[in-house]
């Protein structure tokens, strides 16, 4: 057991946060840019692909925090490259429904294997109790930057 007290402990997960969160953001720059896209266009089909539906451009503003041009044009450069497609919306047929495209996933799915089985293999080690915090934490930090950047954006 290590002796850190409390706030020694909340100073190095914040410092590793810190740390984990540029170490990713480094990485995802670095696969959009071998996937011939911009990070962005590559993190809005990474979170439309955990959408259990297709969403509407307006839907993708908020998820992306864009402003509904921005969403328009990030939507219309992905269709362009082949990674999302645009459908009807089965209840308002004013709006467009967006869903990720299957014409790149092979390729999609080779660029990320490597890398994804590095991430998996990262959690190898931790019992089932330590994932439940691990996830926990996501979940929550996620909650909190959404918030924050809510927040940053309207103030």
């Amino acid at each position: 057991m290590s002796n850190r007290n409390r706030a020694d402990l909340l100073a190095a997960v914040t410092v590793a946060a810190r740390r984990q969160h540029a170490a990713y953001t480094l990485f995802n720059q670095a696969m959009a840019e071998r996937l011939g896209l911009h990070p962005t266009d590559l993190q809005c089909v990474s979170l439309l692909g955990l959408e259990p539906e297709p969403l509407t451009t307006g839907e993708i503003a908020k998820l992306t925090g864009l402003t509904s041009g921005s969403a328009t044009r990030l939507v219309d450069r992905l269709e362009r490259a082949g990674l999302v497609e645009k459908g009807p919306d089965p209840h308002d047929r004013r709006k467009t429904r967006v869903t990720p495209s299957t014409r790149r996933a092979g390729e999609l799915a080779a660029v990320w294997e490597a890398p994804g089985a590095a991430f998996a293999s990262a959690l190898d080690t931790f019992t089932t109790e330590e994932l439940t915090v691990i996830e926990r934490y996501l979940q929550r930090t996620t909650r909190v930057g959404d918030e924050q950047a809510g927040k940053l954006r309207d103030g």
